[in-house]
């Protein structure tokens, strides 16, 4: 295992323990809006959802893991992080004390790995109680922050989009090709994803994109981890003293925004054979990974349907309670990859996907959330997301995936893998 890295500046080759300090706040106002501008999105993170959550800025410490032990690595980098640590923690809740926000790679073998970063400032507000943890490596407690609202974002300027890997036209022959593979019996499933290439004339601000998603999209968790910024609206895995809980969305339908037309939808979608056989396999995926760590377990025999701002899904929460001590990080990497980003037999569909997408996912559909010192945390699927690309502030790729089974419709998954795209694309240029 990779040691501790040495912080930025320090003279030392072993780093000090990190030195936490957490206090209670009264009402900063919205977390979004604490967030500074720091001419970088890699330096900040969120995880908000109907204006509650984390924030941070700053790097105190990270860690970077590649292959098929990275999510093993990672774990014990934060084991070993949080048994030196020296807290001071007033609050006491999930989510204060040490904090480390992640994002990891869809592919074992993609170059962009897994990250776990660890901010300077921690910001968290949860049931009408608000708090702000700051985090130092030097020996000394660090002083409280008192955060307050910054001047607002700047709209993004000139963006442009282009086809990314596939043009929609050869993805739709993608689609066609992997329904082909289904029918003739060699897999039952597979996700096929896409992406859009997206370049702007001035810098894109995280904090911009950030609260655009936030605001159209409050059911979602809008999150921001080492210049991955999204909104998903599935909850891979939530750990909170003791009990395990997962939302699996799998079978998708666009609203019309005509109220009367898209209950209508709905109801065709709870009842469409289609998506209710694409669901039936994302759930059972969840709850056979989750159960080997549980002493009990509850999974709805149906679906329900989720009304987001521009989709709806079918949607199902598996709870269970843990049994066998693992960290929220160590149930995520049991559930990935779920049939919901890859298929089913899994083996077969990760071979299907390889073949047929033609790019590097990169942390798209991987895992990305926070996790405290005790091991709770929560960890969504990175969906309805995009990615920086290294090095730059105006560049982005965007990402969406549709589930394919028997009878998918080529046109139909690329209208679908559209509706996907269009919260990025909405927050970039305003709309």
């Amino acid at each position: 295992m990779s040691s501790l890295p040495t912080p930025s500046g320090a003279a030392s080759l072993q780093p000090a323990p990190l030195v936490t300090r957490t206090v209670a706040l009264d009402d900063p106002g919205p977390l979004l809006s604490l967030l500074p501008d720091l001419g970088d999105p890699r330096a900040l993170t969120s995880w908000v959802r109907r204006g509650e959550g984390l924030v941070g800025w700053g790097r105190a410490l990270e860690f970077t893991a590649h292959g098929e032990d990275r999510f093993a690595e990672c774990e014990r980098w934060w084991r070993q992080v949080v048994e030196t640590a020296v807290v001071r923690d007033d609050v006491r809740v999930p989510g204060t004390g040490p904090v480390t926000f992640g994002s990891i790679s869809y592919a074992a073998g993609s170059p962009a790995g897994a990250t776990l970063v660890v901010p300077e400032v921690v910001v968290g507000a949860r049931d009408g109680r608000w708090w702000v943890t700051t985090i130092g490596t030097t020996s000394e407690l660090p002083a409280p922050v008192a955060p307050s609202a910054r001047p607002g974002p700047a709209e993004p300027v000139g963006v442009t989009f282009a086809d990314g890997s596939l043009s929609p036209a050869r993805w739709a022959v993608a689609v066609d090709e992997a329904v082909r593979r289904i029918t003739a019996g060699e897999l039952d499933k597979v996700v096929l994803a896409r992406d859009l290439r997206v370049q702007a004339t001035e810098p894109v601000d995280a904090r911009w994109l950030l609260q655009r998603l936030a605001e159209r999209y409050d059911t979602t968790w809008v999150f921001a981890v080492d210049g991955l910024v999204g909104a998903s609206p599935e909850m891979l895995v939530r750990l909170e003293r003791g009990l395990v809980t997962s939302r699996v969305l799998a079978g998708t339908i666009r609203r019309t925004g005509d109220d009367e037309h898209d209950l209508a939808l709905a109801a065709s979608l709870a009842r469409s054979s289609k998506d209710l056989e694409e669901h039936e396999y994302a759930v059972r995926s969840v709850a056979d990974a989750l159960r080997p760590h549980c002493s009990s377990m509850n999974v709805p025999e149906s679906p329900f349907v989720l009304h987001l701002s521009n989709v709806m899904h079918l949607a199902t929460d598996v709870a269970g309670v843990l049994a066998d001590g693992s960290t929220s990080l160590v149930l995520a990497a049991s559930l990935h990859p779920s049939a919901a980003v890859c298929g089913t037999p899994s083996d077969r569909a990760d071979a299907v996907i390889t073949e047929l997408e033609h790019m590097d996912r990169g942390r798209y559909a991987g895992p990305v959330g926070w996790m405290d010192s005790s091991g709770d945390g929560e960890w969504a699927i990175a969906l309805r997301s995009g990615a920086y690309e290294a090095g730059s502030t105006t560049s982005m790729r965007l990402f969406a995936g549709c589930g394919i089974v028997a009878g998918s419709d080529p046109d139909a998954e690329v209208a679908e893998s559209d509706a996907k795209l269009v919260p990025m694309r909405d927050a970039l240029t305003g709309r």
